[in-house]
């Protein structure tokens, strides 16, 4: 009933804009293996045969190249009508000022009540985002892998090394990762289980706070690297490739996000499972939460000719039912599980630590230091040199 109303309403906003026909310009990460991609065009397709109106969508897979092209966009002036991005981030924070509070649409659109959700209130004090997807991180495996070998699936740090050495032992790769590419989730998790949650959330002003366990973090790795974890052309192929094979059944683990969940076969989905983080000592926490949301920019609320089709734009993507097709996890059976207990068994979920962090020193650590400390081109205390002198949270 809801989603007929969102329907309708939609259309009445754009009554009087779908005679002569709006174009509005979207930009989201839904895309590439994404499973919500085949979702986000279908839903773009209703919106434009329901209104009349046309969606020209330039979404494209989630990285550094990415979050920098829609940056670049902003400080031109060729930002999008709406965009699916990061949220209370030190991504966001350079674009607010050309996003329109979710408050202020509401005032002037009441009947919407689009969701103004806490979590992602902004350090100014407004929401300008609406969420559409929850996301864990974790240590996905593919058990029939483990079980070939009888091996125990990694519940500490320990387990995990020896599952590299037997998966190497045998000529399979033990860890997919690109460590030129996207590095990011390795990184976040090595930090975590070396990390109490206290110290994993530190935000540290100078190279003196920076907590022991980040520094062994990056030690480990080093120490997987040396342990020939990863795939042999790791620091010069993709993490396109490298997940591949983790797909293929050619590789055991990969540290990655619930996105990634969204892109194993059905028929893989009883022989994969994601874990938490195995801990160095401790452990506990989970990387998760809500960091992305919808937002509508003030270039399409300050045009008469696209307000309407763009707020209804924006009501049409987060009723309900369509944040559901977006924001929920495409899968089933013992994969379904392992996420669920994940998260059960959390005693904290925890924001990335790269989320925290401005451009220069997250791209400094993830791009810059991860592969150079795993080569042994860098030693971990002087990885967080390099990132602390670019100001990581100021």
């Amino acid at each position: 009933m809801k989603r007929l109303f969102v329907i309708l309403l939609t259309c009445l906003l754009c009554a009087g804009a779908c005679a002569e026909g709006v174009t509005l310009r979207t930009v989201s990460c839904f895309a590439g293996e994404d499973a919500a991609a085949v979702a986000y065009a279908g839903l773009l397709n209703a919106y434009e045969e329901q209104t009349g109106n046309r969606v020209e969508d330039d979404s494209a897979t989630s990285d550094e190249g990415w979050k920098s092209r829609v940056l670049s966009d902003f400080a031109v002036g060729n930002e999008p009508d709406v965009l699916f991005f990061f949220a209370c981030s030190a991504d966001s924070a350079p674009i607010l000022r050309k996003m329109v509070p979710i408050a202020e649409i509401n005032a002037a659109y009441p009947d919407l009540a689009l969701t103004e959700s806490d979590i992602l209130r902004e350090a100014d004090g407004n929401i300008y985002a609406i969420p559409a997807r929850p996301y864990y991180e974790g240590l996905f495996v593919n058990t029939d892998l483990f079980d070939q070998l009888s091996l125990p699936l990694p519940e500490t740090w320990a387990q995990l090394e020896d599952a590299v050495a037997a998966f190497n032992a045998a000529g399979i790769v033990p860890i997919a990762a690109s460590l030129s590419d996207i590095p990011h989730y390795l990184a976040e998790c090595a930090v975590l289980a070396c990390a109490t949650p206290e110290e994993y959330a530190a935000r540290p002003s100078g190279i003196d706070e920076v907590p022991e366990s980040w520094v062994e973090g990056m030690a480990l790795i080093r120490r997987l690297y040396e342990l020939g974890a990863f795939p042999k052309d790791a620091l010069h192929t993709s993490e396109a490739v490298t997940s591949a094979l983790f797909r293929e059944k050619k590789a055991a683990m990969q540290f990655d996000g619930s996105w990634f969940a969204n892109t194993i076969h059905e028929s893989a989905m009883d022989t994969t499972a994601v874990l938490p983080v195995p801990p160095v000592n401790g452990g506990g926490a989970v990387i998760g939460g809500v960091s992305m949301g919808f937002y509508l920019t003030r270039r399409a609320w300050d045009d008469p000719a696209t307000r309407d089709a763009a707020v209804g734009l924006l009501a049409f993507l987060t009723s309900r039912e369509n944040a559901a097709l977006l924001g929920a996890e495409q899968t089933s059976g013992a994969l379904r599980a392992s996420a669920q207990a994940l998260m059960d068994g959390a005693l904290a979920v925890l924001g990335p630590l790269q989320d925290a962090m401005n451009k220069n020193a997250r791209e400094m650590w993830l791009l810059g230091c991860v592969p150079a400390v795993a080569e042994g081109r860098m030693s971990p205390e002087e990885c967080w040199r390099a990132v602390m002198a670019l100001s990581p949270f100021e």
